[in-house]
This record gives C-alpha cells, sequence and structure tokens, in this order.
C-alpha cells in the first residue's frame, strides 16, 4: 500500500481555490453595503418638501459637511471593482486546470463502449492515433499520450486489473495531503520574512487594533455619550430634585463632549477670547457667575452661550461661532436622551429607598422640553406658530386679531383655507405654499390607551398591588388631514373630534374592541395571589379589613414600584425659577387640550374567552415582540422640518404614565422611535396599594416639535385584595401585624381623587 506524501501547492490549482473563496466572502457583502448609491428623491416626495431660504442654506451645509465624500465613493467603487476584477481572472484560471487524469476513462478516450472487444480496442487506437500523432499535421502530443495510456490500460492485463480495481492503471498511488499555501512561503530563504510578517500582524497590529478599540468603547455609554458626561448628569439631577428649564440647559452645557480635554473634535481658536465676550454681553440671564465644577469652566461658558444664541435664533460669525454652534447643536439630540435616563434612573433609585430625594416629575419633563427646543432653534416659551417658514415674532399679531386667536398649529390647521389665507395674508402666494406644505406635514397622534390586568383571572378588574398593564395604541396622520378645506369627510371627522369621539370613529372603536377580545389574559395559580402585609407607619387613617392582605404579583422588569409619599397640591407643574411665563404654560395646555379632543376612550375593557387558538395568537405575538426587541430597534420614522437644526432629524417620542397629584413618575419613559404609521407599546406599573379611586396621566412628549405633548387620564377604581383563606395556617396575619397593618392601613404612595375633594 503506497504512503503518505504532504506538499505544497506548486502548480497554484488548490491555492487559486483558497484565494477565490476568500475574495467571494469578501466581496459580495462589501459589495452589498459600501457600493456608493445615488438616492434618488420621488418627486412627489421632493415637491413636498419646503424651499425656504433656511432649509435650502441647511442642504448647502449638509453638503459641504461632508468636501471628500465624493473622493471617497471614488476609491470605494475603485477598489471593488479592482477586486470583482481579480475575481473574475482567478476564476479565468481555475477553469483552466487539466481535472483530465483526475477523471480517466479509457473507453472514453478511445470513444468505445465500456466492454469492447480487443479488436474493436486496436482498431479505434490506430484510427486516432493517425490524427493525433505528433508527427501529423493535426497531432496532438498531450492527447496522444492519453490516447496511448488508454489502450494500455485496455490491453495490457496488469494494467486493466490496476484500474478496475483502483482507478488508476499505474496501481494504487500514494495518498497526498495537498496544502494551500505556495511552497516559497516555507522556502529557507523566505522564512525571516514570513515569520517578520506574522509577527507585526499578530503580535503588533492586531492587538493594537483591538487595545485601540476597547479603550474608545469603554469611554462611552449605551447612547455612545460619554461616561464622564453621565456621571455628571446623575451628581446634578440628584442635586437638584426640582430642575428649571435653564439649570437643565446649563447641564447640558457642561457635558464633557464639549471639552476639548475630552474630545478631540472640539476646536479652541485664538479668535474665541473676542468673540465668546461679545456674545455675552448680549445675551441676559446667562448664569455666567455661577461657582459650580463644571458650570463655571470656559468651554461651558462657551456651550450655553452658544445654545442661548441658538434658542434665540442669532446670527454668528460663520467661519468660527456658527461652526462651533452647528456642532454643540448636533450633539445635544443623544445627550438629551442619556439626561432623560439618568433621571428616570435616580427616580428608580428612591424608590428602592437607595438615595433619600425623589426627583420630581417636572425635572424629567423640563428635560425632555429641552429636545424640541434645540431641533426647532426656540424657546418653550414662544409662540409655537414660529416653527413654521417666514413667520416672525412681528408676525405673531395677525394670528391674535381675530374673534377667536390662533394660538396652536392644530388651530391653524383647522381653520378653511380662506381664513387661514386671511391669517396669513402678509405672506405672497410662494411663500404661503411652503408654510402650507410644512404645516400639512406635521404629525398629527391619535392616542388611545387601554387598562389591564394580565396575569389576573379578571383582567378588568384592578386589586390592590397588581401589575397593572397599560397598552398604547398610536397612530400618526399628517395635519393636512384637518384641513378645513380639503373635504367633506375630514369636516365631519373634525366635527367628531370637537364631540369627543376622536378622528378614529366608531368603526376604529369596533375595531380595537375586536382586536381586545381576541387577547386572552392568562389565569394563574391560587397560590400567587397572596401575599404579606408590609406594617405601614403610624399615624394615617384606618383602612378596610379586606385591605390588610395585598396579592402577590409576578416579578416584571419594568415597573418600577412607586412610594412616593402623598402631597396635597392639585398642580404639581412648577415654573422655572428664571421665569418661565404664564404665557408659555397656558400655549402648553391649550395645545394638550386640543390634542387630547380626539384621542378616543380613556380606558377600555379587554374579554377574556378562553381558546387554544386565541392562546396560541398571544404566545405568537410575544416571540414577534421578542424578536424584534433583539434585532433592535427602527430608528425612522418621518423627516422633521428643522431649518436650523445642521443635521437631518426624525420624530420620535417620548411616552410615559405618572401621577400628578402625587408628582410622581409610575413607568420609565419609552422612547418611541419608529412611529412611521402605527405603533404599540406596553406600560406596566404597581397598582397603589390600597383601595380607592385614582387618576393617573399618560403623556405622550415629542422630541422634534414644541408644544405637541398630549395627556390623557387613566382613572383606576383599585378594588381590594381577597381575603386570606382560613384554611392556610401558613398565611395566618399575627395580632401584632394586624395592629399595625390598621394603624398605617391608608398610607398610599398615591392620592386618592376622594382625598383631593376633603382637602
Amino acid at each position: 500500500m503506497g504512503g503518505q506524501k504532504f506538499e505544497y501547492d506548486e502548480s497554484g490549482a488548490t491555492y487559486f481555490y483558497f484565494v477565490l473563496s476568500f475574495l467571494a466572502l469578501i466581496l459580495v457583502p462589501a459589495t452589498f453595503y459600501y457600493w456608493p448609491r445615488k438616492r434618488k428623491e420621488d418627486p412627489a416626495k421632493q415637491a413636498e418638501q419646503c424651499q425656504c431660504p433656511q432649509c435650502k442654506q441647511k442642504k448647502i451645509i449638509i453638503e459641504q459637511s461632508q468636501p471628500y465624500k465624493k473622493v471617497k465613493n471614488f476609491f470605494i467603487m475603485l477598489a471593488i471593482i479592482s477586486g470583482w476584477l481579480l475575481f473574475a481572472f482567478i476564476a479565468m484560471k481555475v477553469s483552466q486546470f487539466d481535472y483530465e487524469m483526475s477523471n480517466f476513462d479509457p473507453y472514453e478516450i478511445l470513444g468505445l463502449p465500456p466492454g469492447a472487444t480487443q479488436g474493436e480496442i486496436k482498431k479505434s487506437y490506430r484510427k486516432q492515433s493517425l490524427i493525433l500523432h505528433p508527427d501529423k499535421e493535426t497531432g496532438d502530443e498531450k492527447a496522444f499520450m492519453r490516447l496511448t495510456k488508454a489502450y494500455q490500460a485496455l490491453t495490457d492485463d496488469e494494467a486493466r486489473r490496476n484500474w478496475e480495481k483502483y482507478g488508476n492503471p499505474d496501481g494504487p498511488g500514494a495518498m497526498s495531503f495537498g496544502i494551500a499555501l505556495p511552497s516559497w512561503i516555507v522556502e529557507k530563504e523566505n522564512s525571516v520574512w514570513v515569520l517578520g510578517l506574522y509577527a507585526l500582524v499578530f503580535m503588533v497590529a492586531l492587538p493594537t487594533a483591538v487595545g485601540t478599540w476597547w479603550y474608545r468603547s469603554i469611554r462611552f455609554s449605551g447612547e455612545q455619550v460619554l461616561l464622564d458626561t453621565t456621571q455628571m448628569y446623575f451628581y446634578f439631577c440628584h442635586k437638584t430634585p426640582s430642575m428649571p428649564l435653564k439649570r437643565a440647559l446649563m447641564i447640558l452645557a457642561a457635558s464633557c463632549e464639549f471639552d476639548r480635554r475630552h474630545n478631540s473634535e472640539i476646536i479652541e481658536r485664538i479668535t474665541d477670547n473676542e468673540e465668546v465676550p461679545m456674545l455675552l454681553r448680549e445675551l441676559p440671564n446667562l448664569g455666567e457667575k455661577n461657582k459650580e465644577q463644571p458650570l463655571c469652566r470656559p468651554y461651558s461658558i462657551k456651550a450655553r452661550a452658544l445654545l442661548h444664541a441658538h434658542l434665540l435664533r442669532m446670527s454668528l460669525p460663520q467661519d468660527t461661532l456658527e461652526v462651533d454652534r452647528r456642532y454643540i447643536v448636533s450633539r445635544c439630540p443623544d445627550l438629551i436622551v442619556e439626561m432623560v435616563n439618568c433621571v428616570n434612573q435616580l427616580i428608580a433609585l428612591a424608590y428602592a429607598r437607595r438615595i433619600p430625594r425623589l426627583p420630581t416629575i417636572g425635572t424629567i419633563e423640563n428635560v425632555m422640553k429641552l429636545s424640541p427646543m434645540i431641533v426647532q432653534g426656540l424657546w418653550e416659551k414662544k409662540s409655537p406658530l414660529l416653527q413654521l417658514p417666514y413667520i416672525t415674532d412681528d408676525h405673531l399679531k395677525y394670528f391674535v386679531s381675530r374673534k377667536k386667536p390662533v394660538k396652536s398649529l392644530l388651530q391653524l390647521a383647522q381653520l378653511t383655507g380662506e381664513d387661514r389665507r386671511h391669517v396669513l395674508r402678509f405672506l405672497n402666494d410662494k411663500q404661503y405654499e411652503d408654510v402650507v406644505k410644512v404645516l400639512g406635514n406635521m404629525p398629527y397622534i391619535h392616542f388611545q390607551v387601554n387598562t389591564e390586568v394580565i396575569d389576573d383571572e379578571n383582567s378588568t378588574v384592578v386589586t390592590a398591588g397588581a401589575i397593572v398593564t397599560v397598552t398604547v395604541f398610536l397612530r400618526r396622520t399628517n395635519m393636512k388631514e384637518l384641513f378645513g378645506d380639503t373635504s367633506v369627510k375630514e369636516k365631519n371627522t373634525m366635527k367628531n373630534d370637537e364631540q369627543g369621539g376622536g378622528e378614529n370613529g366608531e368603526n376604529d372603536k369596533n375595531e380595537k374592541t375586536e382586536k381586545n377580545d381576541k387577547k386572552d389574559s392568562q389565569k394563574r395559580p391560587v397560590w400567587m395571589k397572596q401575599k404579606k402585609h408590609v406594617p405601614a407607619k403610624k399615624g394615617k387613617k384606618a383602612a378596610p379589613k379586606q385591605a390588610k392582605a395585598a396579592p402577590a404579583t409576578a416579578p416584571t422588569p419594568n415597573p418600577p414600584p412607586a412610594t412616593a409619599e402623598k402631597t396635597k397640591e392639585k398642580d404639581p407643574k412648577k415654573k422655572d425659577e428664571e421665569g418661565q411665563g404664564d404665557e408659555s404654560d397656558e400655549g402648553s395646555s391649550d395645545e394638550s387640550r386640543s390634542y387630547s379632543e380626539g384621542s378616543g376612550d380613556e380606558s377600555r375593557d379587554k374579554s377574556s374567552p378562553d381558546a387554544e387558538d386565541d392562546d396560541q395568537w398571544e404566545k405568537f405575538q410575544k416571540r414577534i415582540q421578542k424578536r424584534e426587541r433583539l434585532e433592535g430597534r427602527s430608528k425612522s420614522s418621518h423627516p422633521v422640518h428643522c431649518p436650523y437644526f445642521p443635521l437631518e432629524k426624525q420624530e420620535y417620542w417620548w411616552c410615559y404614565i405618572c401621577d400628578r397629584k402625587s408628582n410622581t413618575l409610575l413607568t420609565a419613559p419609552a422612547h418611541v422611535t419608529a412611529l412611521v404609521d402605527a405603533h404599540e407599546l406596553q406600560l406596566r406599573f404597581t397598582a397603589p396599594r390600597w383601595p380607592g379611586l385614582y387618576t393617573f396621566a399618560c403623556c405622550l412628549r415629542s422630541d422634534s416639535y414644541i408644544k405637541m405633548e398630549q395627556e390623557q387620564d387613566i382613572k383606576l377604581d383599585v378594588k381590594g385584595a381577597a381575603a386570606v383563606p382560613a384554611e392556610h395556617p401558613q398565611w395566618d396575619i399575627s395580632d401584632s401585624d394586624s395592629e399595625n397593618n390598621d394603624e398605617g392601613a391608608n398610607e398610599s404612595e398615591f392620592t386618592t381623587d376622594d382625598e383631593v375633594e376633603e382637602e
């Protein structure tokens, strides 16, 4: 039997196969992901875009921000094309390799069927040898050698037996193991260069690349914000539980992303010594005399001044401060999201009794207000009409001169075409067309909530301490559907809105009811419904006897248990220390009230039929939601009209539940980043521990448009927990526990509606 032989690729066949596979693995995904594509905008969408001077200037700025884009795309195309040319060349070389000996068949070479006689074999050999002999004009030496080998394999008895047994006329050969590398790699004279290359790649370049990536990645949080910035947010949000709007803006300007020591993209110019003091003199109430670190550092004061100038829409030197303003403003949305997360985590820590002071709901809402202010370049107390192109403070008098003043974008959209044109009579036809385009493309959100207790026997009854699931249905439409001059159908729809029926009407109500009826509430074992009651503080009212034991709730990751003390304030909203006037609060409340008119029913009960198909459907929906969470959130919704923001912006929303009476946050704000047409999300919180009628608020807030928030009341009639069964002695409550429970029976983290009436 033949031995084994190891050999390197001398001919290049195996090596070419290796290179061909390697190139294919790189070129296919690289071509798909990196090939430059020219995005051709839809002419219809392009016609709907605003053509105001600010929007045109923004497009020019975005194009100029990528000066080397064309050169970069050229080199990417050149590299990909070169790779495919190399791939085609190697494929052609591989196709030309000689595989005839590996598929040796003497009958096929002689052109005879298997089992031919010796006479037929000799006859065919003589006939073909006259043609293929090298001495003939039509001769082919290579083909003649194969013909001779085939003739010998069929005429020689031993060669024929070897071919029939081993597939080779010469008998068994040595087992060969080929290595897909050329032989020069292991040659002695090249060993130094090969080892040097290996050492350079695997001992120097690779560890350096991994170390650099690791060092850079550990400095950032999940939102790509510096961890030093996150720690600063935690410190100041904990230090200032009730944070006014200007204080939040001051903390935002102190982010480490704007410090040269933490961010190499920050440019420090000599001209800042003259231009920044001049800018500070033009800005009132900037708070530059604050002595807190890092709020008093030069980079923080400069960033704060630029943000104030941005909100006042001031013109700055184009080559210096204007460039810095664009960079700072472009980084703010991500920083605001991180600040919201920090405040939310502090609230959760306060609920868990790990920190003494609880940030108020006004703090997190003031932080959220910063995002639309930065995107629109406008103070929150200003009129929301200034978000439209061509409209300035001097034009606001035209909106209030009517018998019914127009104070919001929604009111302007609901006007008839004649009235709207009369209000905007200071604009020419081209400008009026741009205003109508922008207004018509702004969002109008249909906002509905549904409350249930999923893991309870009766999902429509809320018991003390249960996990309440609030399903929020969001449906986005353009504000152009509210135009008073579009169609009779839309006029009837607006009429239904005024009557409280909402944009959805009876058809949507029936659809939602059918959808809710399909879901089945899963029953829980009896042993999961009981829980020993924790003794409460003394000095409170006595609670009903049935409230001595509260039901246990299944552990859920989302709901933070609220434990804030009750308050006697009827209106928890606080004004800013810097004097955010009544104009802002009134405008915001009017806008919120008008938006909530079309929001539909407050809370709907859901029937729970026992059916296996519905159960399977529920599990299927949960699997789909889990897969979406694993795949990551989409961040594509609708473009925002924001000519003063230097980048393209998409519409995002925050949705959360709070208790206005006790001024507490019940759920973590859900950041909705994929509201294209419709979106559904679930918010969970723990119901109050004591029976009573409670009113909570489900809030929806935009991060792109000012005064487009909505708020819908959620009324919960919390029932007492079921009595402890007598046949379970291990659940008996001692007399001392009963006394303690009676003493603090009415202590609750929430304020009931009855208590507010008594006050």
